[in-house]
This record gives C-alpha cells, sequence and structure tokens, in this order.
C-alpha cells in the first residue's frame, strides 16, 4: 500500500471502524469541557507515544469539520532521545502527516542520576519546557495525551498514596507561564481503544524510551511504578465487575459536599462542622 493511501485508511479508521470508541468521546470530551475556543492557537505536544500521535490526528481531523477558526503547532521535544528512538518519531510524522516541528533539551541527562522520583521530576520539565516553547510560538494552550485511564488512575494513585481525592483535571490554567492553558482532548478516550486503533492499522510507537525505562526493559521489568499497579488493580477488578472503571470515572464528576467530612475550595479548608448545627 502506497504511503498516500495508507495515511488515508489510517485517518478513516479513525472515524469509521472507531467511530464510537475514539472519535465520539474525542468530540464529546472537547465540547463537555469547552477545551478548544475560537481563536485559540493550540500546541499539540507529541512524545513520540501511541496516545501523543492520535492526539494530534484527531486535532488534525477535529480542524477538517471546525465551525469556528482556530490554530495548530505540533510540537516534539527531544529530551536526549537515541538516534534510534528519533528516527521512529520523524517516520511515523512523515506516515502520518503531521507538521513536527522538534527541539531540544536535556531533561534526561539531568534526571538520570535522580534515585527519588525520577519520572515525577521528568514529567515537570517537560512540561515546562513545552509551555516554553509554545508561548515562544505564540500559542496560548498546550494539548497533551492523557486519556481516561490516566485519569481514573490518578485518583486511584491520590487515594492510595497521598491520602486525598484529586482528580486530572480535563484542562487547566498554567501556575508557572501566564495567559497558557493545558487541556486533555483524550479525556473520555479508553486506552484500550487505543491500542487497538494502533494494533488495526500496524503502527509503531515508543513507549517512554528514557534511559530508565530502557535499563527495566533490559532486566525484564515491565514496570513497576504506582501507575502500573493501579492499572492491574482495575484490571483485576473489572473482571468481577466491568463497570469499575467507568464508576471512578463517573465519581470524578457525581461528588456530594453534603457528605464529605472536609474539602478544600481556593486554597482554603472547609469542614462539614462550619454552620452544621444551624442545619436541622
Amino acid at each position: 500500500m502506497k504511503e498516500l493511501d495508507r495515511v488515508k485508511e489510517i485517518e478513516r479508521s479513525i472515524v469509521k471502524k472507531y467511530h464510537k470508541e475514539i472519535w465520539t468521546n474525542f468530540v464529546k470530551a472537547v465540547k463537555e469541557y469547552e477545551l478548544i475556543k475560537e481563536g485559540d492557537r493550540i500546541a499539540v505536544c507529541i512524545s513520540g507515544g501511541k496516545d501523543s500521535f492520535l492526539l494530534a490526528k484527531l486535532m488534525q481531523e477535529l480542524k477538517r469539520h471546525r465551525k469556528f477558526e482556530y490554530e495548530l503547532k505540533f510540537i516534539v521535544m527531544d529530551p536526549g532521545y537515541n538516534s534510534e528512538n528519533s528516527k521512529l518519531i520523524e517516520e511515523n510524522a512523515k506516515l502520518l502527516e503531521i507538521p513536527v516541528e522538534i527541539f531540544h533539551s536535556e531533561i534526561f541527562d539531568v534526571v538520570v542520576d535522580i534515585e527519588k522520583s525520577p519520572c515525577y521530576l521528568c514529567a515537570r520539565m517537560r512540561r515546562g519546557h513545552l509551555y516554553s516553547k509554545a508561548k515562544e510560538l505564540g500559542c496560548n494552550k498546550i494539548a497533551l495525551g492523557h486519556h481516561f485511564d490516566d485519569a481514573i488512575e490518578t485518583v486511584l494513585m491520590g487515594m492510595f498514596y497521598a491520602g486525598k481525592y484529586e482528580t486530572m483535571m480535563p484542562k487547566l490554567h498554567s501556575q508557572n507561564f501566564e495567559g497558557m492553558e493545558l487541556i486533555r482532548p483524550l479525556y473520555m478516550v479508553r486506552e484500550e481503544y487505543i491500542r487497538a486503533w494502533v494494533k488495526y492499522n500496524n503502527l509503531r510507537f515508543l513507549r517512554c524510551a528514557c534511559r530508565f525505562t530502557e535499563e527495566q526493559e533490559k532486566l525484564g521489568d515491565e514496570g513497576t511504578s504506582k501507575r502500573a499497579e493501579m492499572k492491574e488493580l482495575v484490571k483485576e477488578m473489572s473482571k468481577v465487575n466491568p463497570s469499575v472503571a467507568t464508576n471512578i470515572f463517573n465519581s470524578m464528576s457525581h461528588v456530594n459536599l453534603e457528605t464529605v467530612i472536609a474539602y478544600k475550595y481556593g486554597g482554603k479548608k472547609h469542614s462539614f462542622l462550619d454552620g452544621y448545627d444551624e442545619i436541622k
């Protein structure tokens, strides 16, 4: 199959074969959470993995059906990939007809010797570099490829390991880059369907490609992160109750403050005892 024909087939699979599982949920999230507005200039951030490349194709497809004007920039930050991984990203961008702009950083060199939470530090540094590049390009938003499963795993990690209930928000204002906003258009898309789309189209993307991950793979370690633990937990619980993942996701928008002992809002803690005796 010619590359031109292949990219058309890949695009068609998004809106046809996976219309309900991927396209519909993507559009629903964009509309429900008001992720894109007229006049936006959005930097779609591509890490090289399956999620961000699918996000890029979805954003391209949505722009073809746009009801108002906005702009897209596709940026790839190279934090220190080896030549093989860099080549794979470039080949996928060419195959999928995504006009990427690649810029470099030295994040992998900075975090390689960090023993405590290297992935957390790496993610924080990546985010900062992406915001900076997006602002340089005149963008007011960055779009990341976090999906449905990332959202529910974040809830569980907070409960089990931090003793708090927090969600990965579908959008948020940057605290460090004035006028910048982060959006997550894949928020309602299940990871299993992203994997299915990749397999159906016989595509190959990067997993993480950092040196820490590469060493794990050499040792045959599939990953022992807290997120991986949560993923496995949801998988096991779903064998008993197939609605577990959906219920966790729905719980994020069905919080009844009348049944919560305490919560924070605007940096201030509120207790159910506040005005308790006045309510009969």
